[in-house]
């Protein structure tokens, strides 16, 4: 059973909520949602990572952050690695349209509280928001040992076909970092960075970086590398 980070085992009280999202229709509804049957007294909006990360440094953290996964300033689960590191006690809710089970256990393992998909009904928010009250995560209609991160041998095969180098690179991505920031980390040419990100993709026979991340993750990546 996959548990929540940092929630205390008393029952967390719910008062904010900050949506990051970056259509503005579906923030007003979701906000109408979680004021009115969620019961959230105090909902704020943002439309990037970038403004959403300033707001976590500038201002009180919220209770609760509602997270899409597709921004315009993100790759992949790089919102949730970054949004966990500057709110490490706040819980996480991922609403989105890519609820495919891979995507559901890459965030689980990112640590996320509750993920539930954009054509969710009313309801379905209260419950999540709910079970994170209770120190617990929610998947809608998934059963959490089912969507629990599990490790695919298909994943591992391809893994293995990378250079040291480029697990290392993967390892990075996977932590939120961009081409020029991996460069930095490896004292290496951004070049060099792009030429191993196209063959990493290559290699595991993907298109984005997210799904190179979605292998990393399911294959418990982190163990296949080891410190240099």
């Amino acid at each position: 059973m996959v548990s929540p980070p940092a929630l205390p085992p008393e029952m967390r009280v719910l008062r904010s909520a900050l949506i990051v999202d970056d259509h503005p229709l579906f923030c007003d509804a979701l906000a109408m949602t979680l004021t009115g049957p969620v019961g959230i007294a105090e909902v704020g909006a943002v439309g990037s990572l970038a403004a959403a990360l300033d707001r976590l440094a500038d201002k009180e953290k919220p209770d609760v952050i509602v997270l899409d996964l597709n921004l315009p300033d993100v790759n992949g689960l790089d919102g949730v690695v970054r949004i966990r590191q500057a709110a490490p006690e706040t819980p996480i809710v991922i609403v989105s349209s890519l609820d495919e089970m891979r995507v559901v256990r890459a965030a689980l393992k990112a640590g996320i509280n509750a993920f539930v998909p954009k054509h969710a009904d009313r309801g379905e928010f209260g419950r999540a928001f709910a079970a994170i009250a209770r120190g617990e995560i929610h998947v809608s209609g998934i059963d959490l040992e089912q969507a629990a991160p599990a490790a695919s041998d298909e994943a591992v095969r391809r893994l293995s076909l990378l250079t040291r180098q480029q697990a290392k690179i993967l390892q990075l991505i996977g932590m939120g970092l961009m081409n020029k920031q991996i460069a930095y980390e490896l004292s290496i040419a951004e070049t060099t960075v792009k030429a191993h990100v196209t063959a990493i993709m290559r290699k595991l026979g993907v298109q984005t970086r997210m799904q190179a991340v979605l292998f990393a993750q399911e294959a418990s990546f982190a163990n296949l590398v080891s410190d240099a």
